[in-house]
């Protein structure tokens, strides 16, 4: 016990990326059940607001077409079906349209607070849940029972409050309903059981959202990880051999775009004149040798004879050359020694071209 205490005080570090998927992927999410719960309630006073009198009248219709033809319904084998199939477009027509609202405001808050998300896993069997001892210290002793406890007493006491001056503020307006009628005194009640509904909800609301709060905070706490969990993890990324050939694909195409970005400024392009192209800078004064700043084979050596081509670069064909050069200088280094004379000769070429004197 001592020892998990010390592992939990050293989570003191936020949860990688990695550590969220997983935990989601397990169904750790934020979410709180009292948003979902006061949205409902909410959603359900203003559909009845606006729908109830439908309803009623709906429901008085069918009713009084009961009553007046009760005498003629004869129920047997023939015709139960019928009255089946009746009562269920009854019920349709009616309950069906709350019905689909009160689901389509449960998934949509739910799809709110933790996104799209299945999982099986929390139905999997735990010997940890139907454990007595470790169930009995989740609801006694832990921070979110003792917050459940003093959430619980906070709404009954809030609703309380709410209920009770709501109703005292209409304490005045009781007295002339003697002299109402039945239909006057149903319309009085249902108006006010509305506004006091709409209040209490409210109140609701506002204890989903502390209680929102909570289950964030909680949530934060629960996958948390240690510092040696995070070295652990950030191993076992830099092993994976999918993570390492993801990050050679991604610095082999960073460095091919610095590459091509480099191509304008170049003297020459020595071809093959389809398998490689191979791109020469050369400052005289400043640079010791030519270098080669930019090569490739085939879709890459098209692509810098494209630029090449747009900018106005000299392209020279020199198969001997071209490969030499491909085989045995680096991008970014000096053309060696052995090849001076045959560059030499292609950049002769070049400022001839271009009406320059080889320095």
């Amino acid at each position: 016990m001592a020892e998990q205490e010390e592992n939990q005080q050293e989570r003191t570090e936020p949860a990688t990326p990695k550590r969220r998927e997983d935990a989601r992927k397990k169904g750790t999410v934020a979410k709180s059940i009292e948003v979902s719960s006061s949205a409902i309630i909410l959603v359900s006073m203003l559909f009845f607001f606006f729908v109830a009198a439908y309803m009623v009248n709906a429901m008085t219709y069918y009713s009084r077409v009961a009553f007046e033809n009760i005498d003629s319904v004869s129920l047997n084998a023939d015709n139960m079906q019928a009255y089946v199939q009746l009562a269920g477009y009854v019920f349709i027509k009616i309950i069906l349209p709350f019905i689909v609202t009160i689901m389509a405001i449960g998934l949509a808050i739910n799809y709110l607070q933790v996104g799209p998300l299945f999982t099986l896993e929390p139905l999997k069997p735990k010997y940890s849940k139907i454990d007595p001892i470790a169930g009995m210290k989740r609801v006694l002793f832990s921070r979110k029972a003792l917050f459940e406890f003093v959430k619980n007493i906070f709404k009954i006491t809030l609703v309380g409050v709410v209920a009770y001056y709501s109703i005292k503020g209409e304490v005045e307006d009781y007295v002339p309903l003697i002299d109402q009628s039945a239909a006057q005194l149903l319309v009085f009640a249902g108006k006010a059981a509305f506004i006091l509904g709409i209040k209490i909800t409210l109140a609701l609301v506002f204890i989903s959202i502390l209680d929102f709060i909570f289950q964030k905070f909680e949530y934060e706490r629960s996958i948390r990880m240690t510092k040696q969990e995070i070295k652990e993890e950030y191993k076992q990324l830099e092993g994976d051999p999918h993570i390492k050939a993801r990050i050679r694909s991604i610095q082999r195409e960073m460095a091919r775009r610095r590459m091509m970005e480099e191509v304008p400024g170049s003297d020459v392009v020595i071809t093959n004149p389809v398998e490689v192209a191979v791109a020469l800078k050369y400052v005289p004064g400043e640079m010791e040798a030519p270098k080669v700043i930019a090569k490739g084979r085939k879709k890459i050596a098209e692509k810098i004879k494209e630029i090449a081509i747009e900018h106005d670069i000299p392209i020279v064909e020199d198969k001997p050359l071209a490969w030499a050069l491909y085989k045995a200088v680096n991008i970014g280094d000096f053309i060696p020694e052995s090849l001076f004379q045959a560059v030499a000769g292609v950049l002769a070429y070049v400022y001839r071209l271009k009406n320059k004197k080889l320095a």
